[in-house]
């Protein structure tokens, strides 16, 4: 009675006959005493079963009064009992329609969410896509830079067989080594970003697979929802689950259920705006390093052609001294031969001045006079002495002049050899090499 009392809305309908419009009859039940009750043959020792008159009458108004309350507590009870299911009806039906609305609205909230996750997981693969595609950017440069560094050593190399005086620290080497150095650099700096483009497409890819199980089970809860969604008084699937509104331990709270999620966009969209950081920063990092690269070769080409340059004047210079120096020997070996034939040709007046000497030392007595003639010849000797003194101190000079001239020209056609030598390395060794740098975009990662 008292869960009807909680169900009833309003006051029951009033009954046909009001219970306190029965007055409440108290009968008096005649005793058998007296002289015509049955009492005195009781007392006699006998027993009769008949009632007096008035307790026949009691009797029946007992029943017409029992059968009229129990019609009217049956009429009662029916009537509460029909508002009773009325009511409960309505509030089943209020109460279904309240719950199939919520789980609508649940349903609502689901779709966004899954629709939210549906397209951070797009995102996600479109950017790691990209971020694979800067990878492979970065992976074609660090193999196009190998070039570059096989022609930097390898000029370094070919320039070590340079020959004395032209194996120079000179500006070549300097700016190859630069280069060398700056290729190394490079390809540290490609190797390290290679490493984060990797660490980051596996994030990309943890997250992706986060959202993925979040809206696969977000898609599995909507179907369920769905489908429960769908259930009426009319559907032959549903039963009775006698404990299936018991709450599970493990159950999330619409708070944390929420939260859950957005912790998942959150991290999802942080790593996402991490990749495109790095794609563009690998975009800088690719487009700086292929500039880099390119402006040093140009630097290397340039140093390269001003030392072929020089090496060309400085070997044109020596062929022209060493085309003077030919001539120059050929007319000291003239003069030579010309000193030796002014000395062969002293001989003869010496041969006369002496013999004109020897044959006046034969003059008899006093004829052998220190005369003027005398005095002339023996100055005669003593100036064809000084000139083939001269002439012989002059030969030595001459002689020493023509060996220091063969030096010469030995010196200058060995450097002459030596600056070909190093044209020939410089110009067809290493100049031809260097033809094969690679492009720009192929440094950029687009080749």
């Amino acid at each position: 009675m008292a869960q009807t009392d909680v169900l009833l809305t309003k006051e029951p309908a009033p009954q046909t006959v009001q219970a306190c419009q029965l007055p409440h009859k108290l009968y008096d039940v005649a005793r058998n005493t007296g002289a015509h009750t049955s009492s005195g043959l009781a007392t006699a020792g006998f027993r009769t079963a008949k009632y007096l008159v008035d307790e026949w009458f009691q009797n029946c108004y007992a029943r017409y009064h029992q059968a009229f309350a129990d019609r009217d507590q049956s009429e009662r009870q029916r009537h509460e009992s029909q508002q009773l299911a009325a009511e409960t009806e309505a509030l089943a039906q209020r109460t279904q329609k309240d719950s199939t609305r919520k789980m609508g609205e649940r349903l609502q909230d689901m779709h966004c969410w899954k629709s939210e996750l549906q397209r951070q997981v797009g995102e996600l693969v479109a950017e790691t896509d990209l971020l694979l595609a800067q990878k492979q950017r970065l992976e074609r440069a660090l193999d196009a830079t190998a070039v570059p560094f096989s022609i930097a050593t390898d000029n370094l190399q070919c320039r070590e067989r340079r020959q004395h005086p032209d194996l120079v620290r000179d500006c070549v080497e300097m700016e190859l080594l630069k280069e060398a150095e700056l290729i190394r650099n490079i390809q540290e700096l490609l190797k390290r970003t290679i490493m984060q483009a990797v660490n980051q497409i596996r994030l990309n890819q943890e997250h992706k697979e986060t959202c993925e199980m979040d809206w696969s089970d977000k898609v599995e809860a909507y179907n369920i929802d769905d489908t429960c969604c769908r259930y009426h008084n009319q559907s032959t699937e549903v039963q009775l689950y006698p404990h299936s509104a018991t709450f599970e331990e493990s159950a999330s709270t619409p708070e944390t259920w929420a939260k859950f999620t957005q912790d998942n966009l959150y991290r999802a969209e942080r790593e996402r705006l991490a990749s495109v950081n790095l794609r563009e920063l690998i975009d800088c990092i690719l487009q700086d390093t292929a500039e880099d690269l390119r402006l040093q070769c140009d630097a290397v080409n340039l140093a390269f052609g001003r030392c072929c340059e020089e090496l060309e004047d400085a070997r044109h210079k020596l062929e022209q001294h060493l085309r003077k120096t030919l001539q120059e020997i050929t007319d000291q070996e003239h003069n030579f031969a010309a000193l030796k034939q002014a000395i062969r040709d002293k001989e003869a007046p010496l041969k006369v001045v002496q013999t004109r000497l020897y044959q006046r030392s034969h003059r008899p007595n006093v004829e052998l006079c220190r005369d003027s003639a005398q005095f002339r010849l023996v100055s005669e000797v003593e100036e064809l002495n000084l000139s083939l003194a001269a002439l012989r101190e002059k030969l030595l000079e001459a002689e020493q002049s023509l060996r220091n001239l063969e030096d010469t020209r030995m010196s200058l056609e060995k450097d002459i050899a030596i600056k070909t030598n190093s044209l020939f390395i410089d110009r067809q060794k290493c100049m031809t090499h260097r033809a094969h740098y690679p492009t720009a975009l192929q440094l950029a990662g687009y080749q």
